[in-house]
């Protein structure tokens, strides 16, 4: 009989995804279970930030086995604007459809904003994620006009209302029929608004309401150092972008030295993307030719590396002949 429980005077707990039942056997086929088996053994889990199909296929080609959608870039890559609690929640779901569909056993953490909305709203971000294929979502407590993270003037909801949106995404979660391993991690921007105890004891919280894993946005190593001695057994999660605040950056093995069990790169499809593509319009404008800017990558060059080989593979062992040659 279970004993999971999460109202608001208990210290949830369900045996079911207890860590232990995760550390042995091969990596699961579902995503989200091969996710909590990756949390439960050594080594850290680094995640790329993708931000569409063809940094997926980028990233998996690199032999990254865990990836990172995040708000920024699925904000700037589907509608070109800033992160500022523009995107909604149908953006970010189209987005992970695709991200989610290139290897399906590959584990992708979705940031999801403030959950756009009350609880209800919580929880069908959870569904609407699930049902995508997402592995785990971050979940924060901005209030909603959010910012991105590493910009200034960031304000902060309740502790009580941070942690009924947790508890909605647990609660979601727990009711999905069958069953579901869906990673719920907390994440909190309090550090800049109301300083690092404060943050900490609103991770404590986090985790008696369900969390499954911690992230304090916006912190140095030392205080990374800090966070994960607060806060053990619990796994951390920490994210490193270059020229952000309050470090500009930090390599994942000074993540995993410092006891971070997740290490996240957010932006670097995006600035990788926007600096190549920028490059290559202005190289168009005043040469007149694309022609040195693909430095020798082919049509078909490209298309193998989205798949082609696969694709056609998948034609002729059906018995297909529309593909030979190509």
């Amino acid at each position: 009989m279970s004993t999971q429980s999460n109202s608001p005077q208990d210290h949830y707990y369900n045996p079911r995804l207890d860590s232990k039942l995760y550390l042995e056997g091969p990596l699961s086929a579902n995503p989200a279970t091969r996710l909590r088996q990756m949390l439960a053994r050594p080594g850290i889990i680094v995640a790329p930030g993708i931000s569409d199909g063809i940094s997926v296929r980028c990233a998996l080609e690199a032999g990254f086995n865990c990836l990172y959608q995040g708000g920024a870039a699925t904000t700037a890559s589907r509608l070109g604007q800033p992160d500022l609690a523009i995107a909604t929640l149908n953006d970010f779901v189209d987005a992970a459809r695709v991200n989610c569909s290139i290897d399906r056993t590959v584990p992708v953490i979705a940031d999801a904003d403030t959950g756009f909305g009350g609880p209800g709203n919580v929880a069908r971000t959870v569904d609407q994620y699930i049902m995508a294929g997402v592995a785990g979502m971050h979940i924060e407590d901005q209030v909603q006009a959010k910012r991105c993270g590493h910009l200034m003037g960031k304000q902060v909801v309740s502790r009580e209302e941070f942690v009924t949106r947790i508890r909605a995404a647990v609660n979601a979660r727990d009711s999905v029929p069958g069953g579901s391993d869906f990673v719920i991690i907390a994440r909190t921007d309090a550090v800049q608004a109301e300083g690092l105890d404060e943050a900490v004891i609103r991770m404590k919280l986090a985790v008696k309401a369900g969390a499954d894993v911690c992230f304090i946005e916006a912190v140095s190593k030392e205080e990374l150092r800090q966070i994960t001695k607060a806060l053990h057994p619990t796994p951390i999660l920490v994210n490193s972008v270059p020229t952000g605040t309050p470090e500009p950056s930090i390599t994942y093995q000074e993540a995993e030295a410092l006891g971070a069990k997740i290490i996240i790169f957010p932006s670097l499809s995006c600035f990788a993307i926007a600096r190549a593509v920028r490059e290559a319009m202005q190289s168009l404008k005043q040469f007149g030719s694309d022609f040195h800017i693909a430095n020798g990558m082919k049509p078909k060059s490209l298309f193998e590396l989205m798949g082609l080989n696969e694709i056609v593979e998948i034609d002729a062992k059906a018995g297909g002949t529309a593909l030979q040659g190509v």
